[in-house]
């Protein structure tokens, strides 16, 4: 099989992208367990990650602005993810300098860093990608880069952990921000995207108008618009919420760091499984249908928190729940990443991919800072419980839109294709 050049820098642009989320998520929630913080700290970092939730605010700066003039020899995309990537870098390096136990605010503003800088790396790399595959590789080109991300997953969370109980956190933590720096080799290395903004973006009211008001006017003109926002923004909720306090519950049942980081080959194996599965369903059943599949084996394998709620100290309930939550994530994100490129318009592709992926991030980084104060409160196994039935609305919503835009012949409901 001949290499394809462009095909490989999406799956390392994948795993650049994916070792930066942790360090402002779960590795970084884990480190202030062990520092000793209290369960409404930890549910805190939960608002850190509006970083993703509000990158549309400035993605169309990155559509419209051209890079710093000595780096506008490499492209728009690459241009700015040059400047964006060595910053990256180096805020991930304070994190891993910083003491969360002792100075708790210098580790959060480290880690909010990381979460902004990293968020507008996401921008311009779903903007190169745009740009550079062409539709009928999108997919291709989206798995590509999901394996990558998955990997970088691994080495954020599993591969940190066990490296901790070793040389420490602050070691372990400089490990990850050398892997971040490789990020702008591979820019380097990547193709120069074909960009057509350029032009418009030279000519100030036509740039502005094209960059802010026409996405989101052409997405609210199309049928059920502002119900798919509503299913947007719930279909990860009761998900999301219950993975926010993972790391102290898995401590709180008295899981040293040695059987968490042992979670990981479960967790990737589970995730890329789940991954083509609903990459196969979305293909068989169209992306409505396979929304709803995978959104209620979601929402139901969240029961497997309860069940390892009530027995601590089990690896064999650690491992299943782990496995069982990572394979119906998986499933559910084949499907609501393929329904969320489907509604952009290849015209505002860039624009409009950010502000549908940061709707979702919104309502987790807001609602789920409660998580914390919720968990304390009611206990873990009524958490889980509660996170279940956070999950109900948006499924409910999807019903709402499949029954009203009947699917076509293709089994995708009509009223969520985007205009062409």
């Amino acid at each position: 099989m001949r290499f394809d050049r462009r095909l490989a820098a999406m799956g390392a642009y994948g795993f650049v992208s994916g070792l930066p989320l942790p360090l402002s998520g779960f590795t970084f929630r884990l480190w202030l367990t062990d520092s000793g913080a209290g369960l409404a700290i930890v549910g805190l970092t939960a608002w850190i990650g509006l970083a993703y939730s509000l990158k549309f605010l400035w993605a169309p700066l990155l559509d419209q602005t051209p890079p710093l003039w000595m780096l506008r020899g490499f492209g728009r995309r690459r241009g700015w993810l040059l400047l964006i990537q060595p910053l990256l870098a180096a805020a991930a390096v304070m994190l891993a300098l910083s003491d969360p136990g002792a100075v708790p605010l210098a580790a959060f503003a480290a880690a909010a860093s990381v979460a902004v800088l990293s968020a507008t790396q996401d921008i311009a790399i779903d903007a190169w990608r745009i740009e550079v595959f062409p539709p009928r590789r999108q997919g291709v080109a989206l798995a590509c880069y999901v394996w990558g991300y998955r990997i970088a997953m691994l080495v954020s969370t599993t591969g940190v952990i066990a490296a901790s109980a070793v040389i420490g956190w602050h070691q372990a933590l400089l490990c990850v921000a050398v892997l971040v720096g490789c990020g702008a080799i591979v820019t380097l290395a990547a193709a120069r995207e074909d960009t057509v903004a350029d032009s418009a973006a030279e000519v100030p009211g036509h740039g502005l108008r094209h960059a802010i008001v026409d996405p989101v006017r052409t997405f609210l003109a199309r049928p059920s618009a502002w119900l798919v926002l509503a299913f947007v923004a719930l279909f990860k909720l009761g998900e999301a919420m219950a993975g926010i306090m993972t790391a102290p519950f898995y401590r709180h049942l008295g899981f040293d760091k040695a059987a968490i980081a042992a979670t990981g080959p479960f967790s990737l194996g589970a995730t890329l499984a789940g991954i083509t599965l609903g990459g196969w369903l979305v293909v068989r059943i169209g992306v409505g249908r396979a929304l709803l599949v995978t959104g209620w084996a979601q929402t139901l394998a969240m029961a497997m928190y309860v069940v390892l709620s009530l027995a601590p100290g089990q690896h064999i309930a650690l491992y299943a729940t782990v496995t069982t939550e990572a394979f119906a994530q998986g499933l559910a994100d084949a499907a609501f990443l393929t329904f969320l490129s489907a509604l952009c318009e290849r015209a505002f592709a860039a624009t409009q991919y950010a502000l549908l992926s940061s709707v979702p991030q919104l309502a987790i980084h807001t609602l789920g800072g409660a998580s914390g104060v919720m968990a304390a409160s009611l206990g873990w196994t009524l958490f889980y419980a509660v996170c279940m039935v956070g999950a109900l609305p948006g499924m409910v919503l999807m019903i709402v839109l499949l029954r009203r835009d009947r699917p076509g012949d293709d089994g995708d409901p009509a009223g969520l294709e985007p205009h062409r």
